[in-house]
């Protein structure tokens, strides 16, 4: 039998086969392509198994080759690596300017992760209904200043505002698998059950001792959504951290820099300080944002130092 893994317990793996959802799990372990995983497999995997004898559960014996996937380090085992989800269209980051705000270094080893694969990325800011100060309204412009001209369409709204729902996010999910990501707190829950009524996510409110959201999703699931396509509801991820990534490759995942990959005057450029550097040239001429060089060359040192 084939099928596709729509939740992961860790032990456990729910797999939609045609109209049917099977309990699934693994026989031994699997070699993956020299990565160190905290999980085998991930939501989205398509996977072949075998019916366990005189059980209503399966084995999963083989999983398929994947598309793509948004991988990043584990949280819990240094040089262990966790898979997010697999063979998406696209990725919702979701995205607050308060309580709890999130900062452009998050968003831009994401959207990083995302390049890698070129997984289209829209991000999501939530909240628009609550009291904001000039400073947040600033961060908004920044925002939307830096992303959109790279390609990373910006959508504010509030998950409270059915019409915000309704017209500006589900015509993009339609026949789609989109991954729906970010911070603890920043009302992912809140926005599946305003796609998927039927999912009823736990809602808690932010801790207002941390401002850090509480986390409410324990396990990746995958639901479909109403009109064609599915949505991957993720836990809450309080930091990112990318995999590990040659010096040389790091900027071919910045698509403003990308564009000038080649032209350097030497191959090994790495965009610091080199006589004849392309990209230092268009980052003075401000082709280049300089938040995003900033986020370039902290991605670049934490690399460093993870060696």
């Amino acid at each position: 039998m084939k099928g596709r893994v729509i939740k992961s317990t860790g032990s456990w793996y729910m797999v939609q086969v045609g109209d049917k959802l099977l309990q699934c799990r693994l026989r031994g372990k699997f070699k993956q392509d020299d990565l160190k995983l905290t999980n085998p497999i991930a939501v989205g995997d398509y996977v072949e198994m075998e019916q366990e004898q005189d059980q209503d559960t399966a084995v999963i014996t083989e999983i398929l080759p994947r598309e793509n996937y948004i991988i990043r380090k584990s949280t819990r085992k240094t040089h262990f690596s966790h898979i997010m989800a697999s063979n998406i269209d696209q990725a919702f980051l979701v995205v607050t300017l308060r309580n709890p705000r999130t900062s452009l270094g998050f968003i831009d080893r994401f959207l990083v992760s995302a390049e890698s694969f070129r997984i289209p990325t829209t991000i999501v800011v939530n909240k628009m209904d609550q009291k904001h100060t000039d400073k947040d309204w600033a961060f908004l412009e920044d925002i939307m200043e830096i992303y959109e001209p790279l390609g990373y369409p910006v959508i504010p709204m509030s998950v409270l505002v059915d019409e915000d729902v309704e017209e500006k996010l589900m015509p993009l999910l339609q026949g789609k698998t989109t991954l729906l990501t970010g911070h603890s707190g920043v009302g992912k829950s809140s926005l599946l059950n305003k796609i998927v009524p039927e999912a009823t996510q736990a809602i808690k409110d932010i801790s207002k001792f941390t401002t850090k959201g509480v986390h409410t999703t324990t396990f990746a699931e995958m639901f479909p959504i109403k009109d064609g396509g599915y949505i991957i509801d993720t836990p809450g991820i309080k930091e990112f951290g990318i995999l590990d990534i040659d010096d040389n490759e790091l900027s071919h995942y910045f698509v403003e820099m990308r564009q000038y990959l080649g032209q350097c005057k030497y191959n090994n450029c790495k965009h610091l300080n080199e006589p004849g550097c392309v990209v230092l040239e268009k980052l003075e001429k401000g082709y280049i944002h300089p938040y995003r060089y900033d986020s370039y060359i902290r991605i670049l040192h934490e690399e460093d130092s993870y060696r």
